[in-house]
């Protein structure tokens, strides 16, 4: 039972981590430092605002992404990574290196299919 909800809250974090924008906001964030939220818009380009800032909501939460508003008019928010947000990046890269790897022989096989 115990080993079920570890399983559970795994898969939980993997399947957050995996959706279509959270690892695309995280590498924009790596590259680019402290970013506005229409910074982040303007890179990633085909985001809707709503689902990026469910995105950045969602990576604020697990610790990921930090937020900061600064009391001005109209406010300024950045957004930057943390500490765990850091400590992410290598495994992200090793994906995106896997992927640039096999993507030739898995297009391939997509035509094919």
């Amino acid at each position: 039972a115990a080993s079920d909800v570890y399983k559970r809250q795994v898969r939980d974090i993997l399947s957050r981590l995996g959706d279509k924008w959270s690892m695309l906001v995280l590498l924009t964030l790596n590259a680019n430092g402290v970013m506005r939220f229409s910074e982040i818009h303007r890179t990633l380009g085909d985001i809707s605002h709503r689902m990026l800032t469910v995105t950045l909501r969602m990576l604020e939460t697990d610790g990921m992404v930090s937020r900061e508003v600064y009391a001005e008019v109209p406010p300024r928010v950045e957004y930057r990574l943390t500490e765990r947000g850091r400590s992410l990046l290598p495994h992200i890269f090793g994906l995106v290196e896997w992927a640039e790897t096999n993507k030739e022989a898995i297009l391939s096989g997509r035509a094919k299919g």
